[in-house]
């Protein structure tokens, strides 16, 4: 029976889009058609590749109706038409709740304090918008094979998303992965198989997507240039839920918990497309918060592509010493910041939002980290509005025992 059901699934079409004219290089700006090749090797813009810079592409539309969604599905599905595809495999993603949380908002000095929380997607995390839209084109392109470099969330729902369209998947870890995350990722299916070191799992999974043509959902150059460029897009249904749910509300800032910048440059797509669509009137500002000053020492000018050590730290999800040329984007133009905070701040961070009923990972408390640090610095507006991105469910931290203190 069960094989019956695999069978039926893997005969699904799922739909591209019609008004998705292409992608565009952020930097150079080359425009792809939607059938080039180029857009599913996962190397980025192969001319700004060639000169030595990784950057990741983004989808570009012709216009369409002025409000987000036709109102004839739910959840993130409603946001169809502003998608690359009009159909993917969903589980029951979107439509997270946004949190009042005006005891923090006193706390902070602003207006208004909103906890998204993308803990409530179907495996926990804000990885599960960008999962069905690339199974989708992983589908369309004729592939069989995902495969992704993950130690935790994306692995999971990549997992989760593929056994759902009928797709063999490949998560390439690390031995330092944590137990619940391999559950996750074997209950579904996948294959997990593990390497030493990161260098060494993005080498391996450059090596089996050019050899064994499995389709890349995550980065694997070094210096990295993203995530699929198809799956990054279902982060924009992040900022369309926020215009939904809040109105206008401005000046609003956005902080988000940020490693190689996929989640805080879709979010900046959203914004810019509601800001287009007349929406609304005044764009965000986008705070990265991150483990080291990696971002903060690209925006004050130092190169994207130059790893930058980042102190011992225990915020996993958001680990890493490299940056990525689309969050110094979003950041740039968004006229944000990026903010780093340390193991203890997150860890008291987390417990301030447990008080208040949110129980989420440490790397998603670091955005409350980030926030009261630059509260502390006078950072914000009095009148200013503030969406802290909660981007998974702390029940995935059970089986890890922190040892630093508060």
């Amino acid at each position: 029976m069960a094989e019956n059901v695999m069978m039926k699934q893997t005969t699904v079409t799922f739909e591209l889009n019609p008004l998705l004219k292409g992608l565009n290089c952020l930097r150079c700006d080359r425009q792809f058609a939607p059938d080039d090749e180029i857009l599913d090797k996962g190397t980025g813009c192969p001319n700004c590749l060639a000169e030595g810079f990784p950057v990741s592409l983004v989808c570009r539309y012709d216009s369409g109706a002025s409000q987000l969604n036709d109102g004839s599905t739910r959840r993130m599905l409603r946001f169809s038409p502003l998608l690359p595809y009009k159909s993917f495999p969903t589980i029951g993603e979107g439509d997270t709740p946004l949190v009042d949380l005006p005891r923090l908002a006193s706390r902070l000095g602003v207006q208004r304090v909103f906890f998204k929380n993308e803990g409530q997607n179907p495996t926990g995390s804000h990885k599960d918008r960008m999962s069905g839209l690339a199974i989708a084109r992983a589908h369309s392109r004729g592939k069989d094979t995902v495969v992704a470099a993950s130690s935790g969330n994306a692995g999971a729902s990549l997992a989760a998303y593929a056994a759902n369209a009928g797709l063999k998947c490949v998560i390439v870890s690390m031995s330092s992965i944590s137990p619940m995350w391999e559950a996750a990722i074997e209950f579904h299916g996948a294959e997990l198989h593990i390497r030493q070191g990161q260098d060494d799992r993005w080498g391996y999974m450059q090596q089996m997507v050019e050899k064994k043509g499995w389709y890349p959902v995550t980065n694997f150059l070094n210096p990295p240039s993203g995530s699929n460029p198809f799956g990054i897009e279902g982060y924009k249904t992040i900022a369309y839920e926020i215009v939904e749910q809040i109105a206008e509300r401005a000046p609003l800032a956005v902080l988000v918990p940020t490693c190689r910048g996929d989640v805080i440059a879709g979010i900046w797509y959203g914004f810019v497309d509601a800001h287009q669509r007349g929406l609304i009137s005044v764009l965000p500002r986008l705070i990265a918060v991150e483990p080291g000053a990696r971002l903060e020492r690209v925006l004050d000018g130092e190169d994207y592509r130059i790893a930058l050590p980042v102190p011992a730290h225990q915020l996993s999800s958001i680990g890493g010493e490299t940056a990525t040329y689309q969050s110094y984007h979003a950041l740039k133009e968004s006229k944000g910041m990026a903010v780093s905070v340390t193991t203890r701040a997150a860890l008291s961070a987390q417990k301030t939002l447990g008080a208040a009923g949110l129980y989420v990972e440490l790397s998603s408390a670091a955005a409350l980290a980030g926030a009261e640090k630059l509260a502390g610095d006078s950072q914000f507006f009095n009148d200013e509005t503030l969406i802290i991105l909660g981007t998974s469910h702390g029940y995935k931290e059970m089986t890890q025992k922190h040892s630093w203190s508060v």
